[in-house]
């Protein structure tokens, strides 16, 4: 403690290197000065209360000390004026306290130095916290320190010691002395560099954006006493609710904590139990904040086994198109079992369900309080690449700081040089080895100037402000990938010694895009907008690698990679993304992008339907569009974004140490498998261009007799699904086997196509469809059944021919659905008959679909029929041959077999205006089964019979309509 007479007094602190030989705290007589800190006085009394909040300063080294290293630690001072009497000078423009005292909180790496990865510096003007508790607290230390003599430095008498966490250990002994806000700027500098974490692995139970600024959204959810906490309690009928003030916790790692009480009111299932949150500050800075928060509810059953964690992240949102600031604000959830019980299952699913209705009650108060964002409103991607192109450098911009640059002037002054001498010379005669045309060096003087002069121009680079690909429009109707690289941060160099020249190149369904590259720089800013041209198979991911340019000559050396896994990403994710680079380089230096990513369909659901239609020629089976709800949950079963859609899926077995009966699901992008057994739920997915190679296995023993797929992946490829593998082997490939498929022929042949159909180049996939419409000889008739497609020929047997008094156009109106069909079908015993319009096929065949239910008088079980027709003229405009096959529904074995009927309708031969049907029945059998002649037999007979009821009933309407 010193007076202070005038304020352009300087505090210095000095910190110098501890001597084993010196013994004393205080003996400043010897030892080696290792650098001081000076703060003036007048930076005190600027702030609030002449109090200066705890702030980082840098050491710096005495000129007379010689050292490379210039880093010498930083300071972390608490600095505070007063006294018995407050004086005004005249002198200078502050007002300031009579005297000083200050407090330094020093890190310390090994004797006497200060650590060189000490936080960087904070900002001069803080908000300030009381000087006396801080002071108590330190002197407190002190004393500690003294009296278990540890290790001691030495200081000038201005200065004091104690360690890092004295200034946590004197907010816990006098929270009620820092405000909230106070302690987050004090969080935020401390882990400002520290990443924001994964969401939970239990799934999100909020994602919303809001029209509010990240710190008030932190205030409203996480501040003392808010009344957005005291709002939703009231909604839910919580009571006794009690909040312990912030403060810091000092075991383990150090963090801002609270722990906040209540009790939960009684349900119908559930008395009203005591719950206790222990809420924890992971993060807090650049406008984000990460809040993790445990919570225990010993008094509900088995509650003493398991607890709820949720994570709590606030992240700026996208811009609004109004300009004001937004938020986003992700809620994800997890349940940690301390210990094993049977019923984990249903206390998971019971966790899911309160947690899902009380964030619903939850996000309609906080809807309340703050304007919920809708996706409109966000700014879309032609605004947001619209902003970024007038961001982006003009060329001219980019060849100012190149045409500075040093290299290239002196190479530009050098070649002028040469030049002019060129022109001021005559030309001399041919010397030594030299003729008319070549011009060799006559000196070692001559050589070394050329080799000069070449290597400076080799080094110019005089193609980097050219070649990249941004503002190259993308062509074609499909899927268009759009990545805008926005900048990069703390990019490597491959030399040391040097500054990096980056660029970045984008890899997409094997089509590469370049950006431009940036001269001498580690943080590169880019604004580069790289579209790929349409495609029609989805991008499953997007390769990034960044690349030291070493001019037009040499090659280019990798600065770090990156893969981007479109399915792992959601829309908003994709459009504001900072992506870690992979590599040695990238690691050690933290290297990150800065990215924008849109994935568009410029050609709607037709893009779909054209991807449906190429996919049937390799699968030979008409597939389908689901519907929105089987493709939502689909979606959600496997998180997956909402522009996939599943193609088909089937039932199997997995195989692993015991076979898990579950489903087979088949997307665009991705194969992946689900099951849930007694409420214990695997699943996982793969991408198909994860795959090496697909087997098809022999019938054994473990597989029950039926025949297995065996899928391969690429080495190190799809570790996420590796509790679904069967084996790694010594190449470090995962293998799956699934078996007991319901069709083994069905599911194969689809997976093999859609593999090929990812995986395999153009000119591949057609010789490949050439050389299987070959083997199979005639396209076949194909049918889907809901969950899987079946595609067979079968033997068809005529059952019935009939000569109608009508010509061919009006029997063919029994197949038109109209009121004539709507009338036969419903008099033949068909409840709730719906068709569908006639689509084309192909060129000269149309197909529809038909559902209805059979009543009680055809058959006893009832159960629903679904059928796909499809119609073909025959030649010479002769008549016309409709195809169907029938799937039943609910009806025994009905799961072995399909029905495929055939009717073939001509101009009879005997009389004039009136046409011949002859009806072909045949059964496809799927599974084995002895009862297979008998289902056989009444399946044919009963169908004929009904078949001839259907004829007829068709001659009256006709023959009552005409009359």
């Amino acid at each position: 403690m010193r007076l202070v007479h005038d304020l352009d007094d300087e505090l210095v602190v000095s910190v110098y290197r501890y001597d084993d030989h010196e013994p004393g705290f205080f003996n400043v007589s010897a030892g080696e000065l290792v650098g001081r800190v000076k703060i003036p006085v007048w930076s005190v009394a600027t702030e609030e209360n002449q109090n200066l909040a705890p702030t980082w300063f840098s050491v710096e080294r005495p000129k007379s000390v010689k050292s490379n290293d210039k880093d010498c630690g930083k300071f972390l001072l608490a600095l505070s004026l007063h006294g018995k009497d407050r004086v005004t000078t005249t002198d200078h423009p502050l007002s300031v306290q009579s005297s000083p005292e200050s407090n330094n909180l020093l890190q310390r790496n090994g004797k006497g130095t200060s650590s060189p990865d000490a936080h960087a510096s904070a900002a001069p003007s803080r908000k300030t916290l009381d000087g006396k508790p801080l002071m108590k607290a330190l002197a407190g230390r002190l004393e500690k320190l003294l009296n278990k003599k540890e290790q001691t430095s030495r200081v000038d008498n201005s200065s004091e010691l104690c360690t890092s966490s004295d200034y946590e250990d004197s907010l816990e002994e006098s929270p009620s002395n820092s405000s909230f806000e106070e302690l987050i700027e004090l969080v935020q500098s401390r882990n400002d560099n520290i990443e924001m974490p994964e969401n939970l692995q239990s799934g999100v139970l909020l994602d919303q954006t809001y029209v509010v600024s990240p710190e008030d959204l932190n205030m409203a959810l996480f501040a003392p006493n808010s009344e957005l906490g005291r709002n939703l309690a009231e909604l839910q009928g919580t009571t006794d609710f009690q909040e312990e003030p912030w403060k810091w916790k000092s075991d383990g790692m150090s963090c801002l904590s609270r722990v906040v009480s209540y009790t939960k009111a009684a349900t119908k299932l559930v008395k009203a139990v005591k719950a206790t949150e222990e809420q924890a500050y992971l993060k807090a800075g650049r406008n984000e904040f990460a809040v993790l928060v445990n919570v225990s509810t010993p008094d509900v059953p088995y509650g003493s086994t398991f607890k709820i964690e949720l994570l709590y992240k606030i992240m700026p949102g996208l811009g609004l198109s109004s300009g004001e600031e937004s938020a986003r604000l992700v809620v994800s959830w997890a349940i940690n079992f301390s210990q094993s019980t049977m019923m984990k299952g249903m206390i998971e699913s019971g966790a899911r369900q309160g947690l899902k209705e009380s964030f619903e009650q939850f996000s309609s108060l906080l809807s309340q309080r703050f304007k919920a964002i809708r996706a409109a409103d966000t700014l879309d991607k032609d605004q947001v690449l619209a902003t970024l192109e007038t961001e982006h450098q003009s060329d001219s911009e980019l060849a100012i700081p190149y045409f500075r640059n040093f290299t290239m002037v002196s190479t530009v002054i050098i070649l002028l040089y040469v030049l002019v001498h060129i022109f001021l010379c005559e030309p001399s005669k041919p010397q030594g080895l030299e003729f008319h045309g070549l011009e060799l060096p006559d000196s070692f003087g001559e050589l070394i100037t050329c080799g000069i002069l070449f290597s400076a121009l080799e080094s110019s680079h005089l193609d980097i402000l050219t070649g990249n690909d941004h503002g190259v429009k993308a062509q074609g109707d499909g899927w268009i990938l759009t990545a805008a690289l926005i900048e990069g941060v703390n990019l490597a160099s491959s030399d040391q010694t040097e500054i990096p020249d980056p660029y970045v190149v984008f890899t997409c369904n094997g089509k590469t895009r370049t950006s431009s590259v940036k001269l001498q720089t580690r943080d590169p800013q880019w604004n580069d907008i790289l579209e790929f041209d349409a495609v029609e198979d989805p991008p499953s991911v997007l390769d990034v690698e960044v690349f030291d340019f070493e001019g037009p000559f040499d090659q280019a050396s990798s600065l770090g990679h990156a893969e981007i896994n479109f399915l792992k990403h959601t829309a908003a994710e994709l459009a504001d993304l900072w992506v870690p680079l992979e590599g040695k380089l990238a690691q050690s230096s933290q290297s990150k992008l800065h990215l924008r990513i849109f994935l568009d369909n410029n050609n709607g659901v037709e893009t779909i339907r054209d991807y449906l239609a190429n996919l049937e020629k390799e699968v030979g089976k008409k597939l389908n569009l689901r519907s929105p709800h089987r493709n939502s949950n689909f979606q959600k079963i496997f998180g997956l974004p909402p522009e996939e859609f599943l193609i088909s899926d089937f039932s199997c077995s997995l195989k692993r140490k015991m076979p898990l009966q579950g489903r087979l699901f088949l997307s665009a992008r991705i194969v992946g498998f689900y099951a849930n057994l007694f409420g214990h739920k695997t699943r996982f997915f793969f991408l198909w261009e994860d795959i090496e190679d697909i087997q098809v296995l022999p019938p054994s023993l473990w597989t029950v007799g039926s025949p297995s797929l065996a899928i391969i992946l690429h080495k190190g490829r799809g570790l996420d699904s590796r509790h679904g593998a069967k084996i790694l082997d010594e190449e470090g490939r995962l293998h799956f086997y699934f078996h007991a498929f319901v069709s083994f022929n069905v599911a194969s042949r689809t997976i093999m196509a859609l593999w090929r159909t990812r995986t395999l180049e153009p000119d591949q996939k057609a010789q490949i469809a050439e050389e299987q419409l070959d083997d199979d000889g005639k396209p076949c008739l194909i049918e889907e059944t809901g969950s899987y497609l079946v595609v067979k020929d079968v033997k068809m047997t005529k059952v019935y021919t009939m000569e109608l008094p009508m010509n061919l156009k009006s029997l063919m109106k029994m197949f038109d659905g109209g009121e004539l069909e709507q009338r036969v079908m419903s008099k033949s015993g068909c409840l709730n008959y719906i068709t569908t319009s006639w689509e084309p096929a192909s060129s000269d065949i149309q197909e529809r679909r038909v559902c209805y239910k059979f009543s009680r008088r055809i058959s006893i079980f009832g159960g629903e029929v679904t059928c796909t027709q499809q119609k073909s003229p025959l030649p010479n405009d002769g008549g016309w041959v409709v195809t169907e096959i029938m799937t039943l529904h609910d009806v025994p074995f009905s799961d072995h077999f399909r029905v495929q009927f055939r009717y073939q309708i001509e101009k009879s031969s005997f009389t004039h205006n009136s046409c011949k049907c002859d009806v072909y029945i045949g059964v496809m059998w799927l599974k084995n089964t002895k009862f297979e002649p008998r289902i056989t037999r009444n399946v044919v007979g009963k169908f004929a019979h009904r078949s001839e009821e259907i004829l007829q009933l068709v001659e009256r309407e006709v023959l009552l309509t005409s009359q």
